[in-house]
């Protein structure tokens, strides 16, 4: 028994740290957040989705107010008159008119077939709202996926730079040493020093760029301007480099798409709103049950009671002529339908031709990061033999500077290249819906 009792307490405290785990880490200010940690969040707490979710539920309660218009409807009443003391003369017969009291119970229905053809409507006004929201959930994920990216992307700048810089720092208090002793110039050490110190205000500029991307993500995520973010994904990871082709090569599923769903529901709203032009013109039915119970307020017996406590009836009511009005109204609703099939066929082919393109954009984007990764790795090792011989005396420090002015020049397109390709990346992503 005591065995059972520490593996019960080991697996609660196993699942303790696994429920845990899946939540950001938050201390005294600072949030650790992997990217999917970083989505949820913003998920959660973005008031335009909480505003899209009530959306939802509006079209929800219009659907079944829509629903129940069909269904029978139950009203009470109660009447108090008063003849102030009138007496009927009925050929010689006094009938007094005392005060009374009716107390009545309705209950009606009535059907047109324009009712059912609404309640349909408000069944495609729900559906939109629920892929609005998906929608929005998407773009708010894309949103936080890039600034995720392009704050790792401007760290990995920030490290290039930083180990330029030290490098530069490193060889001009070298040739500060060799002015000191005779054997360089101060010309030499000034070129470096200026080169260096352009680095420093890249570097400078990075850091400010860097920390607009993490107001905007605390922005996203809905946290103190003074909460720290760390990054707990890393870029090489994020990027995928390897399942890129997969992306390229998958088929495009067009139903998949948000923006199609949204116009295909469109055009079923039209479809149902020429519908119900074209149900105005059929004929409606009324039927009701009718309770009613009055009492008089006097002793008198000699009274008339004419009102029946029970009544029933129906009411037909047929549309006769309605000088065009009824007809060019359907005329209005077939040609809004006709519009709108073409607006879908728009939809469909742009859509086709967006994923052409965003597929020949990740396929360059991934072409052009490969050539300047290139270009970087062989420009850094030109820059690392540069440096060597420039301290054993083979290089001049005007070698340095251009070399090291190519290196920056290579990082930077080097770095654009990666957000190009995960720009478009994301891109494709969401017409996939991925």
């Amino acid at each position: 028994m005591r065995f059972n009792i520490k593996k019960v307490v080991l697996q609660g405290l196993v699942s303790l740290a696994c429920l845990v785990a899946t939540f950001p880490v938050s201390a005294q200010g600072r949030l650790s957040l992997s990217l999917q940690q970083a989505m949820d969040m913003a998920l959660e707490r973005n008031t335009a989705l909480a505003n899209a979710a009530l959306d939802i539920k509006i079209a929800q309660a219009n659907k079944w107010a829509a629903i129940a218009s069909m269904l029978p409807q139950i009203t009470a009443s109660a009447d108090y008159s008063n003849f102030m003391g009138y007496e009927m003369d009925l050929r010689g017969m006094t009938i007094a008119m005392p005060p009374y009291v009716t107390l009545g119970v309705r209950s009606s229905m009535t059907f047109t077939p324009s009712m059912l053809v609404n309640a349909q409507i408000s069944e495609i006004s729900k559906k939109m709202s629920d892929i609005s929201l998906q929608q929005s959930e998407q773009d708010i994920t894309n949103q936080v996926k890039t600034l995720y990216l392009s704050a790792l992307v401007s760290e990995e700048v920030l490290n290039l730079l930083g180990k330029n810089l030290e490098c530069l720092q490193r060889l001009h208090e070298m040739t500060l040493t060799a002015v000191r002793v005779g054997t360089s110039e101060q010309t030499a050490a000034d070129q470096i020093a200026v080169q260096a110190a352009q680095l420093e205000n890249s570097i400078a500029s990075s850091k400010r760029a860097l920390e607009m991307t993490y107001n905007s993500m605390r922005l996203l995520l809905d946290v103190d301007v003074d909460t720290e973010i760390d990054l707990t994904d890393t870029l090489e990871r994020l990027m995928a480099i390897d399942d890129y082709l997969n992306l390229v090569g998958e088929e495009f599923d067009m139903e998949r798409n948000y923006a199609w769903q949204l116009a295909q529901q469109n055009t079923e709203l039209s479809k149902k709103q020429l519908d119900a032009t074209i149900m105005g013109a059929m004929p409606s039915i009324t039927a009701y049950h009718q309770y009613s119970y009055k009492e008089y307020l006097s002793k008198d017996a000699n009274v008339m009671n004419m009102t029946p406590p029970n009544m029933v009836g129906a009411t037909l009511s047929v549309p006769l002529f309605t000088s065009m009005q009824q007809t060019k109204k359907v005329q209005a609703a077939r040609l809004a339908y006709e519009k709108q099939q073409n607006s879908m066929h728009d939809t469909e082919q742009s859509l086709l031709v967006q994923h052409s393109q965003l597929c020949y954009n990740l396929s360059t984007a991934y072409d052009t990061y490969n050539a300047q990764k290139q270009n970087m790795e062989v420009t850094q090792r030109v820059f690392d033999n540069i440096s060597k011989r420039y301290e054993h005396g083979y290089s001049s420090a005007m070698d340095l500077t251009n070399t090291g002015t190519t290196l920056i020049n290579a990082q930077s397109t080097y770095v654009q290249s990666i957000m190009e390709f995960l720009n478009a990346r994301i891109a494709l992503e969401k017409l996939l819906n991925k």
